[in-house]
């Protein structure tokens, strides 16, 4: 089973893909990690690479050709990234988008990154606004579009083992031949 998670920064996209894959077996794959890493070998932080970005499209094409690749390689894995649901295409078995309010989000991203919470809130926020303007062009994807995923959790209440045993057990529940030509069921967790 390809099982894909995504969603915006400090949403808790990597602990929960790492420990879900634990969970299942399976193998992990980041596509935030991979960014991280482009990133770091061109000497720039995540938001200044996404700027280079915006007038670089080959840096988008690249990352996300690389997650299409490994969905199109790869069973019994997680594979995580922000357009995961969208690259994996029809290889993924079950799609998931995680959320959180901003403020929740900058306060994760400011105690991981050790940096204060009103720069993680002003660089995450243009950081999502930079994305959203890139693959609206690049691929026509709306991102606040959720209506590809199977489960929609907030995570804004649950702590990160909460998060993966509301994911496992909406998985184990799932029956894909149920639902073949339906619209997927969203659940939204705010607990």
């Amino acid at each position: 089973m390809l099982v894909t998670i995504s969603g915006p920064a400090g949403s808790g996209k990597s602990t929960a893909a790492a420990a879900l894959a634990t969970a299942l077996g399976y193998d992990h794959v980041s596509g935030g990690d991979i960014f991280r890493e482009l990133a770091a070998d061109r000497g720039l932080t995540p938001l200044e690479l996404n700027q280079e970005a915006e007038t670089d499209e080959s840096i988008d094409l690249d990352l996300d050709r690389r997650l299409r690749t490994t969905a199109a390689e790869n069973d019994d894995l997680v594979l995580e990234s922000r357009l995961a649901g969208w690259m994996a295409g029809e290889h993924a078995d079950f799609r998931i988008w995680l959320d959180a309010p901003l403020e929740i989000r900058a306060r994760r991203i400011s105690e991981r990154e050790e940096k204060s919470v009103d720069v993680a809130r002003e660089e995450t926020r243009a950081r999502a606004e930079s994305e959203a303007t890139r693959y609206e062009a690049y691929y026509g994807i709306d991102i606040e579009d959720l209506s590809i995923y199977d489960l929609v959790l907030n995570t804004a209440r649950l702590d990160p083992e909460g998060v993966v045993s509301a994911i496992v057990t909406i998985i184990e529940a799932y029956n894909p031949e149920e639902d073949e030509g339906k619209t997927p069921v969203k659940v939204d967790y705010d607990f």
